[in-house]
This record gives C-alpha cells, sequence and structure tokens, in this order.
C-alpha cells in the first residue's frame, strides 16, 4: 500500500491523500473521489505511512503510464503555488491542456493510414490509363503507406474510394509515431540581411550563452531591429536541434508576425493563442512534448507548453501588461519565463522599446545582461516628438484647430496619419442637457458608454446592455447629449472634415471575426486608407511604413491617477504609439494634446525620451520605497454588502499586524463597484520579500478561518500590475 500527494483542481492551498496499490511517479494523472464528485488530480508525491488511514480513499483510475508533467514542469508548478499562493491542484491544471484537465489520453490517437492491398500489389497502375488520378495515387501507394491526412492532401475523396472499392487500397490504424527534430529535414537558412554594429553584438552575445541560464534585457528603440536579432539567435539554436518558445501579447500576434518567422526558416510554426480549439492546443502541446516543433509563438499561457530540446525562451514586448494573469491563478508570464529558463537552463531575451521598471532595474543591477539598439533600422530616422497645448483653442471632435492644420498638410502630401484615442465607443457618457442625469449602471455605478454603431449603451465593466433611451430617465426631458469623444465619434467626425481622405476604424468592436484585423492592416499598408483611428490595438509593434504622423487626443488622464504605476504605462503608450510614425525613409513626427504642457512627466518624456525617464522614474520609486524596491501584495475583497468586504479586510489587517510589514487600507479600489459587488483592497508592502511571504504563508490559514471568509469573494494578488 502506497500513500499518494494528490493535487485536486479545488481552490483549496493543499493537497490530498489517497490510497494506491503501487508507486505512481510525480506528474501522472489519476481519477479520485472527492466529495460527491470525481476529479482528474495529479500526483506530487508519496510516502509509506500516514498517521491516520481511516477515512483515506483509494485512487479510482490511473490515466497516464508516464508523468504528463516532467520534472520542470513539476517544479516550475511547486514553486508557482508556492509563490503566489495558490491551490496547487488549480496550480498544475492551468499548466495542462483542457482536454488533458478531463482527462482525456495524453498520447495521440493511432492514425488513419492507407496502403495497397494484396490485389492492389500486384495491379499495374499501367491498367488504370484512363483513370489518372487514381493511377497516380496507386502507384504512390505501391511505393510506400502514407497517412491519411498526406493522402488526402493530394488526392479527393472520390478517389480514395474508388480504388478502396475496387479492392486495390485498404485503410488501416497505426500508433502514432513521434519524429523529433523533424523540422532539421525542412529547416532552410535563407539570405539574412546584415545585422549592424549593436545587433551584431546583440546576437553575438545571445549565442554565446547557448546552453546555460543567461537572462538578457534587449533595450532597443522602435523599430530598430529587435525581431531581426530573435531572428538570427533563433537560427543559431534550431540549426543545434533545439526548441525555442516565443511569448507576444495577444494583441501582437498577427498571421504576419508568423508568416515572418516561417519564411525565415521554412518550417511549421506552432501557433498557440485564446480562439485555437482545444484539440488544437492537445495537438501542439503533443507535438512540442515529443520535439517535431522547432519554434512555438504564443501568448500568455503558452509558457507552460513542454519543449524535448529546450534551447531559448523570449518574451517580446516584455512590459506588457497582458503578461500578467488578472483572475484565477494571478501569475506573470515574464516571471515565470524567468525562472523556466533557469531550471531549463538556457538563455531568456526579453525585449521591448519601453522595458518595464523591474526588469530594467534588474538590468542596471547586472543581474540581467543588458543589451541595447539604439538606432533605427535601414537609416529611418526617430520620430519627434511634440507637446500641443489645447487650452483656449477650438476643438472639434476631440481635435484642436493646430492638430487639424498638421493632418491636412501630412495628408495633402500623401502620407497616412494614425489618430489615437483610448476609448472605444461612441462618447464615454451620455447625460441629460436639462437636470444632468447621467445614464449609469446600476451594477457598476459607472456611466454607460454609448454605441451609435449600435444605438445601445454598454458598461465597460460588466458587458451589460440596454438601448439608447429617448427621454432622460430621471427628468423625463427629451434632450440628451454625449459628453467626451471615442472612436465611433471621432470616425464620424473625421469623415466630415476630410471627406476626401479614407479611413478605417481599429478597436475591440471593430476588429471581430477571423482575419479582420489582418485584412485591415495589409489594406493600411497598401495604402488603402489615408486615415487611421484606433485604441491601443494599433500601438503594439505593427509595421506602417506609410504613417509620418501620430496625433494622441487626450494623455491628461493617467497625469493624475491614483495608481503609482500610471505614469509608466502612459510613457510606454505613448513612446510605442510615437514608433508607429516614421519607420522606412519617410520621417514621423508625434503631437500630444494636452491641457497639461508643462507637466514634468510630458517634458522629460518628450525632451528626452523613455530611456531618461524611465531611470528618473526608478529614482523617484526608490525614495518611495515602492516596486521594484519593496514587495507588494494586495488582498483583495468583493461582497455584495460593501460593508461585509470592508469588515473582512479590517480583520484580516489585524492578523497581519507583523513587524517588518507596511499595510496600506483597507480601502476602495479604483473602480469600486462592478458588476453588482463591491470592492476593497488591503495593501501588504515589505523591502524585504522572503519576510513578505513567510508571514503571509502563516496568516493565510488564520484569514481563511475567518467567519465572514466564506461570505465574501477574496484573493490574493502577488506582485499587483492593476489596482483598479
Amino acid at each position: 500500500m502506497v500513500y499518494l500527494d494528490v493535487a485536486v483542481p479545488v481552490p483549496l492551498r493543499q493537497t490530498f491523500t489517497y490510497t494506491h496499490n503501487e508507486a505512481l511517479s510525480p506528474g501522472v494523472r489519476v481519477s479520485v473521489p472527492f466529495g460527491k464528485r470525481h476529479l482528474v488530480g495529479v500526483v506530487v508525491g508519496q510516502h509509506n505511512s500516514v498517521e491516520q488511514t481511516a477515512r483515506l480513499k483509494a485512487v479510482d483510475k490511473v490515466l497516464d503510464t508516464t508523468p504528463v508533467l516532467d520534472d520542470v514542469s513539476m517544479s516550475l508548478g511547486r514553486w508557482l503555488w508556492q509563490y503566489y499562493h495558490h491551490a496547487p491542484g488549480e496550480v498544475l491544471h492551468t499548466a495542462l491542456p483542457v482536454k488533458l484537465r478531463k482527462g482525456e489520453p495524453a498520447e495521440p490517437p493511432p492514425q488513419n493510414w492507407y496502403r495497397v492491398s494484396a490485389n492492389g500489389a500486384q495491379t499495374d497502375a499501367g491498367e488504370l490509363a484512363r483513370a489518372p488520378r487514381q493511377q497516380a495515387c496507386l502507384a504512390h501507394l505501391q511505393e510506400a503507406p502514407l497517412p491519411a491526412g498526406e493522402l488526402k492532401q493530394r488526392y479527393s475523396p472520390a478517389i480514395l474510394k474508388a480504388l478502396d472499392e475496387r479492392g486495390l487500397i485498404e485503410a488501416f490504424e497505426q500508433a502514432y509515431q513521434p519524429k523529433p527534430r523533424v523540422w532539421l529535414q525542412t529547416l532552410k537558412l535563407s539570405e539574412k540581411p546584415r545585422p549592424d554594429p549593436q545587433q551584431a553584438v546583440a546576437i553575438a552575445a545571445i549565442n554565446q550563452r547557448a546552453g546555460e541560464f543567461a537572462p538578457f534585457l534587449l533595450e532597443g528603440v522602435t523599430g530598430s531591429g529587435k525581431t531581426e536579432v530573435y531572428l538570427q539567435a533563433i537560427e543559431t539554436t534550431l540549426s543545434a536541434g533545439r526548441q525555442v518558445l516565443i511569448l507576444v501579447p495577444e494583441i501582437g500576434l498577427t498571421p504576419q508576425t508568423v508568416s515572418r518567422f516561417e519564411q525565415r526558416f521554412g518550417i511549421e510554426v506552432a501557433v498557440l493563442h485564446s480562439q485555437i480549439t482545444d484539440t488544437a492546443r492537445l495537438t501542439i502541446w503533443q507535438q512540442a512534448r515529443a520535439g517535431e516543433l522547432g519554434i512555438i509563438i504564443g501568448t500568455r499561457s503558452a509558457i507552460f507548453t513542454p519543449l524535448k530540446f529546450p534551447g531559448m525562451l523570449i518574451v517580446d514586448e516584455e512590459h506588457d501588461e497582458s503578461f500578467k494573469q488578472q483572475d484565477g491563478l494571478r501569475y506573470h508570464a515574464r516571471d515565470l519565463a524567468v525562472m523556466r529558463a533557469r531550471k531549463e537552463n538556457i538563455p531568456l531575451v526579453l525585449g521591448s522599446a519601453t522595458p518595464s521598471l523591474e526588469t530594467l532595474n534588474n538590468a542596471l543591477s547586472k543581474r540581467y545582461q543588458h543589451l541595447h539598439l539604439t538606432q533605427r533600422a535601414a537609416g529611418a530616422v526617430a520620430t519627434m516628438q511634440h507637446l500641443l497645448d489645447v487650452r483656449d483653442q477650438p476643438i472639434r471632435f476631440g481635435l484642436a484647430e493646430g492638430t487639424l492644420a498638421l493632418m491636412r498638410q501630412h495628408l495633402s502630401q500623401g502620407n497616412q496619419v494614425l489618430v489615437f484615442v483610448n476609448r472605444r465607443g461612441y462618447a464615454p457618457a451620455l447625460l441629460c442637457h436639462h437636470c444632468g442625469h447621467t445614464e449609469t449602471c446600476q451594477r457598476c455605478e459607472r456611466p454607460y458608454t454609448v454605441h451609435r454603431t449600435h444605438q445601445r449603451l454598454q458598461c465597460h465593466h460588466c458587458a451589460s446592455t440596454r438601448p439608447v433611451p429617448s427621454k432622460c430617465q430621471s427628468c423625463g426631458a427629451g434632450e440628451l447629449v454625449t459628453a467626451g469623444v471615442g472612436t465611433e465619434q471621432l470616425e464620424q467626425g473625421l469623415s466630415q472634415l476630410f471627406p476626401d481622405a479614407a479611413q478605417v476604424r481599429i478597436d475591440s468592436d471593430s476588429v471581430r471575426g477571423k482575419d479582420k484585423l489582418q485584412t485591415m492592416l495589409n489594406k493600411i499598408n497598401h495604402q488603402q486608407y489615408q486615415l487611421l483611428i484606433g485604441t491601443q490595438i494599433l500601438s503594439k509593434g505593427h509595421h506602417f511604413p506609410h504613417v509620418t504622423l501620430v496625433v494622441v487626443l487626450d494623455c491628461d488622464g493617467a497625469l493624475f491617477s491614483a495608481d503609482f504605476r500610471a505614469p509608466e504605462k502612459l510613457a510606454q503608450l505613448v513612446t510605442q504609439l510615437a514608433g508607429r510614425a516614421g519607420r522606412a525613409s519617410k520621417p514621423g513626427e508625434m503631437w500630444l494634446q494636452t491641457h497639461n504642457p508643462g507637466h514634468p512627466l510630458l517634458q522629460d518624456l518628450v525632451n528626452n525620451g523613455y530611456a531618461h525617464f524611465a531611470r528618473h522614474a526608478l529614482l523617484e520609486r526608490k525614495m518611495a520605497q515602492l516596486p521594484p524596491f519593496c514587495a507588494q501584495v494586495v488582498i483583495r475583497a468583493e461582497a455584495i454588502e460593501g460593508d461585509l468586504a470592508w469588515r473582512f479586510l479590517n480583520q484580516t489587517q489585524a492578523i497581519l499586524q507583523i513587524d517588518g510589514l507596511q499595510l496600506i487600507g483597507p480601502m476602495p479600489g479604483l473602480i469600486e463597484k462592478r458588476q453588482g459587488r463591491f470592492r476593497f483592497m488591503l495593501v501588504l508592502q515589505s523591502p524585504q520579500r522572503q519576510h513578505l511571504h513567510q508571514q503571509l504563508r502563516l496568516a493565510l490559514p488564520h484569514i481563511s478561518a475567518l467567519p465572514d471568509a466564506a461570505r465574501v469573494r477574496w484573493s490574493c494578488d502577488i506582485d499587483p500590475t492593476d489596482f483598479s
């Protein structure tokens, strides 16, 4: 009798002991009884004896002959549940494809093949001269059996059916045979651009550290050729028979990105993102685990993809917020990539024009090797940045008269203009011109956003919608007006101001549907549009060679935010947007409309650039003892009754009154109410990360035992990036 520690997918920070008649390796899935349910758990350890055996249950069924999570994956899993103080079963389930969480087989199913029958082997293919396609198919199979999928790409089902009915071929099943490093057969090392001196230094530095843990920060201005550095470093890794895993933000994972890698190396590139099916995700997981894929590109969750021959990890746009999971297991894929590269003993490249302050601090502290690309590739000139003082200027559709004059100038020269406003919809509020009443979502107590395209009001916090009312809900007056400008209103306004300029709006409403974004981007690059209107989707890594002017409508909101990260996020956004202009032979410029042209942040950013701003921001953070110079945890609580969440966090605060911990709060979240629940938070800080985690680990059982803990929805967020 063996006692197994099993991680079961339930929200409890512990493993559970089950009995079994033989030992099982860690990483094997088992079906186990849990209450009245039967769940799929993962074995994490075992012992030969336990103190109490009376109430122990036996494992129902062993689902794997070999572990689905290898030693590295299990080690990462342990680090995740310990560092993020999360339930072990939920952590390990997150690391598995959905189908494996449901107990489906981890090994690929037998494949359907075709071969010639005994009769077909003796038949001369020339006898089928009147049916040339059948003749070719039979001759093909007489050479060797072929997988059904490969055969059906060349011959129609009707041809296979005809040959089958004649008794010349037959279908059969064959166990799946993995083909490790199959990409080496088709890998082509095509002509590559000659790197400039800074690129050459970066490529050589990365290649010299192959086969060992070496974290790099590749800090390169927008358009400096960071992707070319990746490609040339990847070439060396692939040639050595090693796999490469690349993480990109969801918004930046376009077919354009993938095709660039495929064309360069001539091999299949696997793509993992939120839109692919569970079956496709499992197939990629199986192929990567068997070593059949050379390059895997994916979003945040792709970090869990197993690699048989790990060679390199790359995190592109490492500063992007989408790498941080904001619910459930709140892990940061960038930080997990660092741990994985350490455990796999491989290089890690973190690339960005606007590195996060945490990553930049690690590079300046010599924990990461710092690589610089300070010049744009192919002789492109850096974008000139300017502030436009809109005080006392007439505003039309959110645009000042000075901005409109600049736009006319660039459009008359046959160039493209990008106008950025970080609000989708027509307007962020609808109010009564008579009594001032604002149409508000009752569940979130926030103004509805007006969407004129569908004539509806929508709450962007809980997604509830309702028709646009014809009269005020408070006083009954019929004159309702919008306040503020969104992308729809800007599109409508620009069509009136520039009737001869073709325009396109790119936001999450307009790009819904398969390949719609890529189609729009292709049309932009073929100059079918002169005016580009959009939200942050347009700011992420796209190459627009004909854009020479970028206009930012409203950047003042972030200057006065309660979130200490707001200036950093604004600086990153502005710098990334500036990088969309002047990327080819045409010089570019960027204008920020502001009512605060003298603000130190804007002045620093425009005159000195992101690199100077970021280093100054690090000094401010150090003086204020804020991350990355302290460790931070947020305990959040939400409830339909606000008093309940407030009381729970006050009780939690009493438990955490410990020397060396600074407690801030409880206080309302930046968005105090969402989906009918009031939201509060308690911030924990300490200059000693280990001390903070140790005290939190000791306190969590006491917090869970509080009477109100079961009556509120609460969570623990380690290294938070969002305080809303």
